[in-house]
């Protein structure tokens, strides 16, 4: 086994490595950015070593730099992760030829699989069903316009060496095509240094099912089952899942044995996914179709620990050091539900525009104890324990019961820490297990609830929607659920008059302990004043009359049954209602604000003023502030890097004209024009860096 193994990567899956390596009694070495010098995945690892300044490409994306490090702290053994240089060949041989082991496929299974073109002619070859579409070189935009025509709209442009989101565009016509192709070269080229893309059609109503393999170096293949993977923005995975709502046995085996089959035919060891589209409107289980085999470790990979039993990890770990596999396909057992929501620093109310800064509060869901290792020593946290034994595994297949869920946090942050501009936008990783779908589910809602983050803006509020939304927890699925049930953007999940009265009364009772504490402090209302009993709280648009005393909580005069505890200051409340016999338990995350609070719950966020009664009314006669007329600007919705201009000072633009490209979080953004005009003055250059509504140009 090996003594010291360097993790290639950074963030969440550096510190899933370090803490199964740790669990096994192996030494890490951690590498790190100039931005990540004081990450959790420096501060964990036994070792760390400096690569370079902030962007991938000068730093995690520099395998020279790597190996020297590797070379230097004396680690005989490399692991990847997921992104950067975890799927290039020849990163994988340049480890073989140093000496050091490369925990992953071969390099020549890397080459077969990692090239999305290569890889479905090799698919077709072994009698694969793949999607109909055009594998060869395409020479230039027209050549795609074309080959998209032939083909039928929509199509999918796809860079050859991409994955993870990158480097995709939908085209449903042929301004979509002139639109998107050179982007998705130029992401290719940036993101994966391969600009070469392919174009397949693009089957409607698709499910995005994978399997998941593991082999070894003696020749065992298994697979694990199968993830669902349909609901995604951005053709960016939001919510996975193991296993499939949709899959049957029958097609879970027929996916599993081609699966098998494809990677035998390379070679192939090491953990690995082939990634399928699946009609939802086939019933026979034979409507799949091979997209791609991503050749390493995927981001989803806790669902199907949670299901199987199994580390991943530790199973890469021990394949790469030569160890057989302990087990066979028919000791696979897939044993009740689990969910993964991706916790994104990006706001979903205003059109998931990414969000960065520092992670002014950074408390998460606290991960069931019962779920973790055996052996630890008493007085840890939940938490502190899983950060030095690794993720809590699954249960056992059998004799356990009636077993209530359980959550795990995968992550690789801190409070305090800083969300760069430079990588991905996640967060963390949020995975809940229960013996059924549903109980996934709503253990997903509330640990969701319980998630304390505050700076940058999260999607908290819309993965907690989602898990609420009757056609996802029915398992009526497709990779366009996101599109067809939010057209119009994300504005929270509705809610109905009963939540809306016990959030009133919650920001009321609130204001009544802020009043007090304000009393006793410093006399603000007087030795023997009472602080104010009766509240106005306009929420959502509409005024709600409260009072709060000692017999308890009234709303529009009806008394409320309402349990909770707050001591000003807190963020987190706990609270329990009751309503026609339904009792309800809720965790708000509760945000002051200039006249009242910010309550968050139940995948809404719901902004709460507070007045006194009595100085309600004059609050209809105030003066409303008109926000200032900035159609003319075209402004940078996120921070990022100003890639390209379209235009110069002088140029006439037509509505919806594209105007700029913003990269951000590694993905490209198209900002357009609002409105014709004439373009009367440019405010930045290619290649700056811009804050979020800084100006870029200006319209006359």
């Amino acid at each position: 086994m090996f003594k010291k193994i360097l993790i290639a990567n950074r963030g969440e899956i550096a510190c899933r490595i370090i803490r199964t390596a740790r669990a096994m009694g192996i030494a890490t070495v951690a590498v790190y950015s100039d931005a990540d010098a004081r990450s959790r995945h420096v501060l964990m690892a036994d070792e760390s070593v400096r690569l370079g300044p902030a962007p991938a490409a000068e730093s995690y994306l520099k395998a020279e730099l790597i190996l020297l490090a590797a070379k230097e702290t004396g680690a005989d053994a490399i692991h990847p992760g997921y992104g950067f240089l975890s799927e290039r060949e020849s990163f994988a041989r340049a480890c073989a030829d140093a000496g050091i082991a490369f925990i992953g496929p071969p390099p020549s299974a890397i080459a077969a699989m990692g090239d999305k073109i290569e890889s479905k002619k090799l698919a077709q070859a072994a009698g694969v069903n793949v999607v109909p579409g055009f594998l060869g070189e395409i020479d230039d935009t027209d050549h795609a316009v074309r080959i998209a025509g032939e083909i039928g709209y929509p199509v999918m442009m796809k860079a050859s060496a991409g994955g993870g989101g990158k480097g995709m565009r939908l085209a449903w016509h042929e301004q979509d095509v002139r639109d998107g192709f050179e982007a998705t070269k130029r992401e290719g080229l940036a993101s994966f240094g391969d600009d070469r893309v392919f174009i397949e059609k693009f089957i409607e109503s698709p499910r995005h099912i994978e399997i998941q393999l593991l082999g070894d170096q003696h020749g065992n293949i298994v697979y694990l089952g199968e993830r669902e993977c349909s609901i995604q923005r951005r053709h960016q995975k939001v919510v996975e899942e193991a296993p499939s709502p949709f899959v049957t046995p029958a097609m879970r085996r027929a996916m599993g044995e081609q699966a098998v089959a494809l990677a035998r035919a390379v070679g192939y060891f090491s953990a690995g996914t082939v990634e399928l589209i699946v009609s939802g409107a086939d019933t026979s289980g034979t409507g799949f179709y091979f997209l791609e085999m991503n050749t390493r470790l995927q981001v989803e990979h806790p669902v199907t620990e949670a299901i199987t039993g199994l580390d991943l990890v530790e199973q890469m770990i021990r394949v790469a050091a030569g160890e057989p596999l302990a087990f066979g396909q028919d000791d696979v057992t897939l044993d009740g539900w689990a969910i993964e929501t991706r916790v994104y620093a990006e706001d979903p109310y205003r059109g998931f525009l990414p969000s960065i800064g520092r992670l002014v509060r950074y408390n998460p869901p606290v991960q069931s104890p019962s779920r973790l290792r055996e052996g630890l020593g008493e007085g840890l946290s939940a938490n502190d324990a899983a950060e030095l034994t690794g993720p809590p595994p699954a249960p056992p297949a059998s004799g356990r019961g009636e077993e209530e869920a359980y959550t795990r946090i995968d992550d690789g942050v801190a409070e305090g820490g800083e969300v760069s501009m430079f990588y991905d936008p996640m967060i963390a990783k949020l995975i809940t297990w229960a013996p059924t779908r549903e109980g996934a589910i709503d253990e997903q809602i509330a640990s969701l609830d319980a998630f304390e983050i505050e700076g940058p803006g999260t999607n908290l509020d819309f993965l907690s929607a989602l898990m609420q939304h009757p056609r996802f927890r029915a398992g009526a699925l497709t990779t366009g659920f996101i599109a067809e049930e939010y057209p119009d953007g994300f504005h929270g999940a509705p809610a109905d008059a009963t939540l809306r009265r016990t959030l009133a009364a919650v920001a009321a009772f609130a204001a009544t302990a802020q009043a007090d504490r304000a009393r006793r402090i410093d006399g603000q209302l007087g030795r023997r004043l009472p602080p104010p009993a009766d509240w106005t709280v306009r929420l959502d648009g509409v005024e709600h009359e409260v009072r709060v005393s000692t017999d308890g909580i009234v709303v529009d005069g009806d008394a409320i049954d309402l349990a909770l505890e707050y001591t000003p200051g807190d963020r987190m409340v706990q609270a329990e209602a009751s309503a026609d016999g339904d009792d309800t338990a809720l965790t708000i995350r509760l945000a002051p604000t200039r006249t009242g609070f910010r309550l968050s719950t139940r995948g809404a966020s719901h902004d709460a003023r507070v007045l006194p009664a009595r100085a309600a009314p004059y609050a209809r006669h105030m003066i409303e502030k008109v926000p200032p007329d900035l159609s003319r600007f075209l402004l940078a919705p996120m921070p990022g890097l100003l890639v390209r201009l379209d235009v110069a000072a002088g140029d006439r633009v037509e509505a919806g004209q594209p105007l700029a490209v913003v990269e951000a979080m590694k993905m490209e953004n198209i900002l357009r024009a609002g409105k014709t005009g004439v373009v009367k003055s440019i405010e930045a250059a290619a290649g700056e860096s811009l804050a979020v509504d800084q100006v870029i140009l200006e319209l006359e």
